[in-house]
């Protein structure tokens, strides 16, 4: 590639973002130096749900068989009324569902995901992983861009991606569009083992408890060993927060008013995390010059549509794909940012809409959506989602 000249690409950021543009570039023989803040290559969390798009995303990144082989397959996508325990509706996620589109719906732990990733990475030669390598900001001219770093070193490569997430110190610089929007909603995280789980609620489902400003979440993770469960409520907070211990019972305050077999959820839960949820508003200034933003640094989301990693994997896919189709650096961040901002900026809006309109109302509305969701076939919801699970966000 003439614009890549001898220099590398450099990755700010080494999550699941920024490993997967370093593999996404490597397959295209393109070399890349990734640098994370970090002192180790790690991820924190619990788990995290995969959709088809997703796996088209890994079998582009060579990763596919790995990825498979980590996942738990679950059979439904299901919403429970956290009021009354009675099930709204379910989505079949087996063979006709796999058949719709070409790949299986997964639950994994981030930390397995990361893994996987981050063991490709370490494998291919184009790429150079350096830890405890913060990236505060950049300076570019007409054929180079230098990262500087926390550490005051300074590394020079043909681009710069942001894969730095919601806090990204490139964002700040592209963008500059302040901190992020606080979204007044806070996660609770734990991970049970199964034999722990209430035994008929074990199911094999990604399980959703909708119920009045609030609701819960729990699936299987890691070969069954545990049940990922994490509940959300509304509670007003006002500033981010990110894995802090909590009390069950500051994580009770905010399910007092729903089913006791829903709260019975909550009691089996420990050591619990919480997180209050933040997003941005889309923007479609991703690039300056040679810098172009990737993932969470990009395009941060709520959680509500199980679609964060998702995006950031299918975003590495695209730039790839750009850089190796396009002479031009300037023209190939043009592409990836047209091809990517529509659909991301998509998904970051339905997140909040989900959240609003399908997870937390009460009353009438509560009322509304059950009927309008009890409603739907399983087919109907693969009609809905088509324009999602269906695509790899690859364009041309």
């Amino acid at each position: 590639m003439g614009f890549l000249g001898t220099h590398p690409v450099l990755i700010a950021g080494g999550g699941i973002g920024g490993l997967a543009a370093a593999l996404g570039l490597a397959q295209k023989g393109i070399s890349s130096v990734l640098l994370e803040k970090a002192s180790t290559l790690g991820e924190i969390g619990a788990g995290i749900q995969l959709g088809p798009n997703a796996f088209h995303a890994f079998d582009y990144l060579g990763v596919g068989e790995a990825a498979r082989g980590m996942a738990v397959y679950i059979d439904q996508l299901r919403l429970m009324d956290a009021l009354t325990a009675e099930e709204i509706t379910h989505v079949d996620l087996r063979d006709a569902f796999r058949a719709r589109f070409g790949n299986p719906y997964a639950v994994v732990h981030r930390g397995d995901l990361h893994g996987v990733l981050l063991k490709a990475c370490q494998n291919h030669d184009l790429i150079d992983l350096r830890v405890s390598s913060e990236v505060l900001g950049y300076d570019q001219d007409a054929s180079s861009v230098t990262a500087r770093l926390g550490n005051g070193e300074r590394v020079t490569g043909s681009l710069l991606i942001g894969a730095d997430g919601l806090w990204s110190n490139i964002r700040n610089t592209v963008i500059g569009d302040g901190r992020p929007r606080v979204s007044g909603h806070t996660t609770y995280r734990s991970v049970i083992p199964t034999d722990e789980m209430p035994e008929d609620l074990r199911w094999n489902a990604a399980t959703l408890w909708a119920g009045p400003k609030c609701h819960i979440v729990h699936y299987p993770l890691s070969g069954w060993k545990v049940f990922n469960l994490v509940v959300t409520c509304h509670n007003d907070a006002p500033e981010p927060v990110a894995g802090k211990p909590v009390s069950d019972e500051e994580v009770m305050q905010g399910f007092a008013h729903v089913h006791a077999r829903a709260q019975n959820i909550i009691r089996h839960g420990r050591n619990w995390r919480l997180w209050v949820l933040c997003d941005r508003d889309p923007n479609e200034r991703w690039v300056d010059g040679r810098v172009a933003l990737l993932g969470d640094a990009a395009h941060p989301m709520l959680q509500y549509f199980a679609q964060g990693a998702c995006m950031a994997l299918e975003d590495a896919v695209c730039l790839s794909h750009m850089l190796s189709t396009h002479e031009d650096h300037a023209l190939a961040l043009q592409h990836y940012r047209a091809q990517r901002f529509p659909r991301t900026a998509r998904v970051q809006l339905l997140s909040r809409a989900i959240g609003e309109h399908i997870y937390h109302p009460s009353g009438e509305h509560a009322r509304l959506r059950n009927a309008i969701m009890r409603a739907k076939s399983s087919e109907d919801y693969y009609g809905d989602l088509a324009w999602l699970y269906g695509g790899t966000g690859l364009g041309s």
